[in-house]
């Protein structure tokens, strides 16, 4: 036997990192990727793997050692046969390993290649020094001839889900995207970054407050620029990690936008314009979605997106919002904190369309006593872009008798699938009249070895459908028997107060002539509500008349998002009311409500007075 020194792989950025458990000891027989030692920083933990089988003959660590890259871990006492396995040389094979490049054969590569390691702040998996004990990469081209085995469009939650999973799954994966961060629009322009500024109005909010209650901070003094810089660092910190799982799991990551070219084959723009054509045995189609615009708009910096409105390049005296659904309501739930006097226009008769009116009521009551203007039934039909201002034209039921100017108009009125702009027809994939792709329950398209998630495949185009859509489609991908079959997907509004529903509404209930129970529990009535300052707010449930199953849940008030997977898995688990009223919840809590609703229903609510049923 001979023996293999295993060191400290490269760290990227991080230096003197703790070692928090130490996994084997002298003497251990060890296989190949069983778990060395566990190191953590303030990013991410990862274990260290044993290169290949051998027996452990000194550990150079403890838990509490400091390590950096390239330090000595432990010593192995080799097999010979695994010794022999192992690529010598400079150990290319193993360095290529979730490398960017243009994932073609290197015939195509027009340019060298340059390692991703520093991009990403946590721990990379490819440790420098000997070849022979570094894990090796999978084979660069599939089995088949192809250029990839899977190929993923697309890093958003969906599809850097299905990448990782198929990864775990032993498949080879590439996973191609156009911007240089991964996490997509959620992550870098959409769910992350608005919580993260939802969370600081609701703090500038809280201050406020307080103030009638004895505890004055004073009017908040208000940095947009270090407001932004936080918020860009909360998003870097998880775009960063993603980046080390992507190296730690060997996934191939692209940088350019794909287009099919054939169904078997993609061609991919760089970002510097050089297009590549990458043949694959199979995809996973998870391109997202884009920003509806509405036509016959000028040509104007303050006519903006969702995107536009994280930026806070401008913080107006007034500003417009044309669109009263989740997103549109949530960017005027922050600039109405930052001093913003906003208005909100909706074409229906209805704020947050599709939910329940008494969910959405509280919400409105608040913010029609905060915000300058809440226009329904009502529609723009012109903007003017003049040098004071954008002068603005509505037209229905709310409509203002004069023309409005505003600094700021922030168009929020939906988002429409990309796959026509992923060539989808080029791959023979079915559309419907939407442009979404059609799936089938493994998240399969018309053409059987491409599948595709996420918004691309349908609604709701909520990231938590993606993710579990591309843990099916990965499986289902590798051979295995899985299907997407969640009965419900949960809806959150994160304004304030904030809105969440479940399963059916009410207003399906009726429209279908269901037979129903409701129980309902004001929030008014709970001690944690009233502590939190508070006295909005309602949890209500839906039950069938017949068999006393949940059906459907709506909540509204604070944290609503944080409560609503509870009635979602009691959905899943054919809970009755019983089931929800006899579990015992912690006291005082938000979450009680949903127990108190439940007793509501079943008629042994003691915090309310409940007429007996006869």
């Amino acid at each position: 036997m001979s023996s293999v020194e295993v060191r400290v792989p490269d760290l990227g950025d991080f230096e003197n990192v703790d070692v928090v458990e130490v996994h084997v000891k002298a003497g251990d027989k060890l296989a190949a990727e069983d778990p060395l030692i566990t190191l953590e920083t303030d990013k991410a933990t990862m274990d260290v793997p044993a290169p290949q089988p051998g027996t452990v003959e000194s550990v150079a660590v403890s838990v509490g050692s400091k390590v950096s890259t390239g330090d000595l871990i432990v010593t192995l006492a080799a097999e010979e046969e695994a010794a022999k396995s192992k690529p010598g040389g400079d150990g290319a094979a193993g360095a290529e390993a979730g490398r960017e490049d243009g994932g073609m054969a290197p015939a195509a590569r027009s340019e060298p290649r340059e390692p991703e390691a520093r991009e990403a702040r946590g721990p990379a998996p490819a440790p420098p020094g000997d070849a022979a004990a570094r894990p090796q990469a999978r084979p660069r081209a599939a089995a088949g001839g192809a250029d990839a085995q899977l190929v993923v469009i697309g890093a958003g939650p969906g599809g850097y889900t299905a990448a990782f999973r198929a990864a775990d799954l032993g498949l080879e994966v590439t996973l191609v995207e156009r911007h240089r961060p991964l996490g997509g629009v959620c992550l870098n322009v959409g769910c992350i970054p608005s919580k993260a500024l939802l969370h600081a109005a609701r703090v500038i909010e809280e201050t406020r407050e307080m103030r009638e209650r004895g505890l004055d901070f004073g009017e908040p003094r208000i940095d947009p620029r270090k407001l932004v810089a936080w918020k860009n660092e909360v998003v870097k910190q998880l775009t960063d990690g993603l980046a080390t799982l992507a190296k730690q799991r060997n996934v191939r990551v692209v940088r350019g936008s794909a287009q099919f070219a054939s169904p078997d084959e993609l061609e991919i723009a760089s970002p510097d314009g050089e297009k590549r054509r990458l043949s694959f045995e199979q995809c996973i189609l998870a391109a997202g979605s884009e920003a509806a615009a509405l036509p016959g708009l000028p040509q104007d910096p303050r006519i903006i997106d969702s995107t536009g409105a994280l930026e806070l390049r401008a913080l107006p005296e007034r500003m417009l919002v044309i669109g009263g659904g989740i997103i549109g309501l949530e960017m005027a739930t922050v600039y109405d904190a930052l001093g913003v006097k906003v208005s909100v226009v909706e074409l229906t008769k209805t704020l947050i369309p599709g939910c329940d009116r008494d969910l959405v009521r509280p919400l409105e009551k608040r913010i029609r006593a905060r915000y300058e203007a809440i226009m329904l039934g009502t529609k723009v039909t012109k903007i003017e872009a003049q040098p004071e201002g954008l002068v603005v034209t509505f037209e229905g039921d709310d409509a203002p008798a004069e023309p409005q100017r505003y600094g700021l108009v922030l168009v929020a009125v939906g988002r429409r699938p990309n796959g026509k702009a992923v060539g989808a027809e080029r791959a023979g994939l079915a559309l419907d009249e939407r442009g979404f792709v059609r799936v089938d329950k493994q998240m399969r398209t018309s053409v059987p070895h491409i599948f595709a998630i996420g918004d691309i495949a349908g609604p709701p185009m909520l990231a938590h459908k993606a993710t579990h859509e591309g843990k099916v489609a990965a499986e289902a991908a590798a051979g295995e028997k899985s299907h997407f079959d969640a009965r419900v997907v949960p809806s959150v509004a994160y304004t304030d107060p904030e809105v969440a529903w479940v399963g059916l509404t009410e207003e399906e209930a009726k429209a279908k002539g269901l037979d129903y129970r409701k129980g309902t529990f004001p929030w008014s009535a709970s001690g944690r509500n009233l502590g939190l300052g508070r006295s909005d707010g309602l949890t209500k449930l839906l039950f069938d008349a017949g068999t006393g199953r949940l059906l459907g849940a709506g909540i509204v008030g604070v944290n609503a998002g944080d409560l609503i997977a509870e009635a979602a898995l009691a959905i899943e688990m054919d809970c009755d009311a019983e089931d929800i009223g006899l579990t015992v919840h912690p006291h005082p809590t938000l979450s009680e409500t949903i127990a108190f609703a439940a007793e509501a229903a079943a008629g042994t609510i003691t915090d309310l007075y409940v007429p007996r049923r006869r």
